[in-house]
């Protein structure tokens, strides 16, 4: 019988301490309440791919190096003559990850690539969409020790959104905060 691989430290974490402090912060009765993470989408726009190609191809390396997971390639929906943009053409990079690959992610964000932002300060608490989802803009990609900074031809920003099943902002921010995000003191 294979032998079960252990759960990440975040979700012992998240059972042990986290969990009984939500339930008395916000009074819920039952477990099922509480707020957890349901994924995280990591999206990388390239709209310089449509003069460059290769460079999706450098993304979609980044991207699984960083997540663990291979990336969909996204295409675009309809043709815009001002971009060069034809329906079809390959436009950016994006993954969904859940279960335990989502929780060894944002351990990695929060402890070790965020502190490696330049010049970091926290990230910002407006960053909410209403819903409990939470979106998170990086400047490049270089930030993750997964990247080998030799071999980056493009610095590319990403987008990082976080989905909850908080039904507030003000669940999903306590969760996030008692997850470890570094939250900018306003």
């Amino acid at each position: 019988m294979a032998e079960a691989t252990p759960l990440p430290r975040l979700v012992d974490r998240y059972k042990s301490d986290i969990a009984p402090k939500l339930m008395k912060r916000f009074g819920y009765k039952n477990q099922m309440q509480l707020p957890r993470l349901k994924k995280i989408v990591v999206n990388v726009g390239l709209g310089e791919a449509t003069a460059n190609p290769k460079l999706i191809e450098s993304t979609v390396q980044e991207v699984a190096a960083i997540t663990g997971q291979k990336p969909v390639v996204t295409k675009a929906r309809k043709s815009i003559a001002n971009f060069k943009l034809r329906q079809g053409m390959a436009i950016g990079v994006m993954v969904t990850l859940r279960r335990e690959r989502m929780w060894e992610f944002f351990d990695r964000l929060v402890s070790i690539s965020l502190p490696r932002v330049r010049d970091f300060r926290g990230v910002s608490g407006r960053a909410f969409d209403g819903a409990g989802n939470y979106t998170l803009g990086l400047k490049e990609q270089i930030v993750f020790p997964e990247i080998n900074f030799d071999k980056v031809d493009k610095v590319k920003g990403m987008n990082i959104t976080i989905v909850t099943t908080a039904e507030t902002n003000e669940e999903a921010k306590e969760l996030l905060t008692q997850l470890g995000m570094p939250f900018r003191s306003q």
